[in-house]
């Protein structure tokens, strides 16, 4: 029961950066990892990177040394910072994150909460 807004969309130009960010609220105790996730048009969602509550960092192939992806702990917010950006990179972008919830007791189960998704359309 933990909801997600995302925010930073948008069009842009070949070359050129967005900014995407998600918050989460709720009752979360832990969030062990947090992601962005994207899906085009006919295609299936896929990885774009993540991030763990240690800072570990992972990332499509397809994105690396283009994006980065950062999190503050302290607002439960994720970032994800698009440079460089190609019309390959046009899709509905979706946070995750995966967490503890703080009306469960020890040992907390792993839950995940998804994002309503935002529009990133890069033109050439």
């Amino acid at each position: 029961q933990v909801q997600l807004v995302e925010s930073g969309g948008g069009l842009v130009q070949a070359g050129g950066s967005l900014r995407l960010s998600c918050a989460a609220s709720g009752s979360i105790f832990s969030i062990p990892a947090m992601g962005w996730y994207r899906q085009a048009p006919g295609n299936q969602r896929e990885m774009v990177a993540t991030i763990t509550s240690g800072f570990s960092t992972n990332y499509a192939d397809s994105v690396k040394g283009r994006f980065a992806i950062s999190r503050d702990n302290a607002k439960n917010t994720v970032y994800l910072q698009m440079n460089s950006l190609k019309p390959e990179d046009t899709a509905v972008y979706y946070c995750k994150v995966t967490y503890t919830s703080s009306r469960k007791w020890s040992p907390r189960p792993l839950e995940e909460s998804w994002g309503q998704g935002t529009q990133v359309t890069v033109s050439s």
